[in-house]
């Protein structure tokens, strides 16, 4: 018999065997045992991680002769026909050849057959996120309603292509990354059972480089036990997956926080020269790194540590090795866009190996200086708080000229002549865009946009209104700004269409006491001098009703 691959010989036949999806092969064996099977599933997640080898191992549950089980016994015809590809009522259909609307049409036609020699018809379609869309809509009648003997398992590694009203109908069981202590248990027991010698370091090597793929690390072992002598050694693993020694590791790592520059990029350079990619490197990097913090917490973490790694961990602070951490990190983002990756991490290499100064690693003189520092700009703070104050008091000359006070006089001209000619109607028409005003006034600065939150219109004519601030600090800030008025009006004349002439800004406590004063002066007026104050409304009326029938009452 021709040779085969040993993730095709070692697939799981039992729910037993899939590796790292506990959460899912407990949920199936309960539906089974409990008789509690749906028509349709859908299997995601990343490639290799066993969702055919669960789909198979599903069909066999279904279809054995001594169902209702947990698990198959993969003993009676069905499960050894199964098992060998050769049962007519277990179709696997491979969608990415598969995937127009004719075949789907013609699955459609066949569903309506009963099984031949089984309970139950299972379809296993792989990869079906590349149905086309008429494909999917020729499947979604038949996948809501099946017939009773039909049962439907989708597997895909992206799920977010299938069509929402597609997952609506289906159970879906989400496949996770296998981690590497499984993957590591599973590749023993293939090992042990194959009868050949391995290194542990050797299969810890290979887990990683799978990266969660328990097919890929079958793929990756039958490639080391091939390339090796006898037995599987770490250097045969390095070899395979193209990774580097915890040796070479441990190197770098000691000449980098060692700020041995010359020694870290002749590692570097041996590793370029032996044909390590870049990114692969530090991705190891990376790993190594999260060792040392996992063999400083705790020493049952479950990882292979060798004596060089767990002596550099007791050697690097943890705050050292999450700044490295972060660097290779962003390294890793770089040098997938960089042109020239080696030029990209000899830098890196170098700068990390230049020699910092921690905080914690100041002298007592640098100390010493910052604080008198300190000392000086807290006396000269007080110094000009305390300034004017003294000067008024005794007159004393000052050293230093403080930055004058920005100073808003009101002219009560302008005001008065606002609210004689204010209207509720002009000032909706401002309030009714005053949110968007505010957000297209300053879009670039937050600090001005914020001075105009605490700003409203309060009294408005035709072309003027008056700008009420709520404190007078925010009055101040406005006005030190040359362009925050013109900027507003600008702004002002392209939302409402009118050009306002002056914008006069005041505090909330001068405009209450000048609306006061206001509404004192107009109430001294004669009687006949009013009518020069009348609003348009109240005019209006009297030329619509006669002036003997209108009577004005003031509020």
């Amino acid at each position: 018999m021709a040779y085969q691959a040993l993730y095709r010989v070692w697939r799981s036949q039992t729910f037993e065997d899939v590796v790292g999806q506990r959460h899912i092969t407990k949920t199936l064996q309960n539906a089974l045992s409990q008789q509690k099977i749906s028509h349709a599933y859908l299997f995601s997640g990343p490639r290799g991680t066993g969702k055919t080898s669960a789909a198979r191992i599903f069909a066999k549950a279904v279809n054995c002769e001594k169902a209702p089980v947990e698990e198959p016994c993969n003993e009676c015809p069905s499960c050894l026909a199964i098992m060998d590809g050769s049962f007519a009522d277990v179709l696997e259909i491979d969608a990415a050849s598969n995937n127009g609307v004719e075949e789907i049409r013609d699955l459609r036609e066949k569903v309506r057959y009963v099984p031949s020699s089984a309970k139950y018809k299972v379809y296993i379609i792989d990869e079906v996120h590349m149905l086309s869309t008429g494909a999917f809509n020729a499947l979604l009648k038949t996948l809501e309603e099946p017939p009773e003997h039909v049962i439907f398992i989708l597997a895909t590694t992206e799920p977010h292509k299938i069509p929402l009203t597609i997952h609506s109908r289906c159970q879906r069981y989400d496949f996770k990354q296998i981690t590497v202590e499984d993957s590591i248990f599973r590749m023993k027991t293939v090992m042990d059972g194959t009868g050949l010698a391995y290194d542990e370091a050797a299969l810890q090597i290979i887990a990683r480089a799978a990266k969660g793929g328990m097919r890929d690390a079958l793929s990756l072992l039958d490639q080391a036990i091939s390339y090796s002598a006898d037995k599987v050694t770490e250097v045969d693993a390095l070899e395979i997956t193209g990774s580097v020694s915890g040796a070479f590791l441990a190197e770098v790592t000691e000449a980098v926080y060692e700020k041995r520059v010359i020694d870290a990029l002749e590692n570097l350079n041996k590793a370029f020269e032996s044909g390590k990619d870049p990114l692969r490197l530090v991705e190891e990097l990376i790993f190594y790194y999260r060792d040392m913090l996992l063999a400083q917490v705790s020493t049952e973490s479950g990882l292979f540590i060798d004596e060089g790694l767990k002596r550099l961990a007791d050697k690097i602070p943890a705050t050292e090795l999450y700044r490295y951490i972060d660097e290779w990190n962003q390294a890793l983002q770089g040098i997938k866009w960089s042109l020239h990756p080696r030029i990209y991490l000899e830098v890196l290499f170098v700068k990390l190996s230049q020699p910092t100064t921690a905080p914690d690693q100041m002298s007592s003189e640098t100390i010493q200086t910052l604080i008198d520092k300190i000392d000086i700009l807290e006396n000269e703070v007080r110094h000009l708080k305390k300034a004017p104050v003294q000067s008024a008091a005794v007159g004393a000359v000052q050293t230093r000229t403080p930055e004058p006070e920005v100073r808003v006089p009101i002219s009560r001209t302008a005001l008065s002549e606002i609210l004689i000619h204010a209207t509720k109607q002009d000032k909706e028409r401002i309030l009714n865009h005053w949110q968007e005003i505010k957000e297209s006034c300053f879009p670039d600065s937050q600090s001005k946009s914020a001075l105009l939150d605490e700003a409203e219109p309060i009294a408005v004519s035709a072309n003027a209104f008056v700008l009420k601030f709520t404190h007078d600090i925010h009055l101040k800030m406005a006005m030190r700004s040359e362009e925050f008025i013109g900027r507003l009006s600008t702004v002002l004349q392209e939302k409402t269409g009118v050009q306002y002439e002056t914008i006069l800004p005041v505090t909330e406590s001068e405009w209450l006491k000048e609306r006061e004063r206001f509404l004192q002066t107009q109430k001294k007026k004669p009687v006949e001098k009013k009518t020069t104050l009348e609003e348009p409304l109240v005019a209006k009326a009297k030329s619509l009703f006669g002036e003997e029938l209108v009577e004005v009452v003031e509020e």
